[in-house]
């Protein structure tokens, strides 16, 4: 495999893991817009179930762009939980004109830490790609 096919093999990866946790964060947002518009359940109720979901979205991403890639899983879930953080960060900073806070650089940390474990997961659970000589 040439380093250009190698270098498209991984960056596909990456991108359809962080398309995947945009798809199913949103899924999930229009979910909880939902329920709190036609229901009586308050944003401070599901702080903590909106988190974990969080947390999951990020593991998956970075499981999926590992099997997708079938090598380097750290690099590729810690790129994909970059970029997803990049991404949140030019969003709050270029459209609400506010920088991170403490809490919020620890949580992205903690993701890009969640997206390298699933990555990691995704290239052992994913099969092998080299073949036997």
């Amino acid at each position: 495999m040439g380093i250009i096919e190698e270098s498209k093999n991984l960056a596909s990866a990456i991108l359809f893991g962080t398309l995947t946790i945009f798809i199913f964060l949103i899924s999930c947002s229009i979910i909880f817009s939902i329920l709190l518009r036609f229901t009586s359940l308050q944003e401070s109720s599901i702080q903590w179930l909106v988190t974990a979901i969080s947390f999951i979205a990020i593991f998956t991403g970075g499981f999926i762009s590992g099997g997708r890639g079938k090598e380097k899983g750290w690099l590729l879930g810690g790129m994909t939980g970059f970029i997803y953080s990049l991404i949140i960060f030019l969003f709050q900073f270029l459209g609400l004109n506010s920088l991170f806070d403490f809490e919020q650089i620890i949580y992205h940390i903690c993701y890009i830490l969640i997206a390298m474990m699933g990555g990691i997961l995704g290239v052992n659970l994913g099969g092998s790609s080299r073949s036997a000589v």
